[in-house]
């Protein structure tokens, strides 16, 4: 046993650090599990919407016609998604550099007239 009041202070707070961390990443991996469930569920009743849809569309045309215009829909929905989310993402620093530019090595300093070439 550490009979160093500094170890005994030091291991204190180790485990009181310890046991607070564990206490956070158990409620974050329950937040996480609760969003996954979330997100499984939300994805599961836009498949049913789809087959409702393509179920309805098939009363008026052919069931592989109304699978074509609900797959159709669906793309378009993606890509309109996906330019709206490019318009919303913010450029890195870096994107003044045109993509494929070779990296410039850095400028060596300047040590004034008696410096060789």
């Amino acid at each position: 046993m550490d009979t160093n009041p500094s170890d005994q202070m030091a291991r204190a707070v180790r485990e009181a650090l310890a046991d607070e961390l564990r206490k956070q990443t158990t409620k974050q991996r329950r937040a996480a599990l609760y969003y996954s469930a979330a997100g499984a569920a939300g994805l599961y009743a836009g498949a049913a919407l789809v087959g409702c849809l393509v179920l309805l569309l098939s009363a008026a045309i052919p069931a592989w016609a109304a699978a074509l215009v609900a797959a159709v829909a669906l793309a378009v929905a993606a890509v309109l998604l996906r330019s709206a989310a490019r318009k919303e993402r913010v450029p890195p620093a870096s994107a003044a550099v045109p993509p494929g530019t070779p990296p410039m090595p850095p400028q060596a300093p300047d040590h004034g007239a008696g410096a060789r070439p």
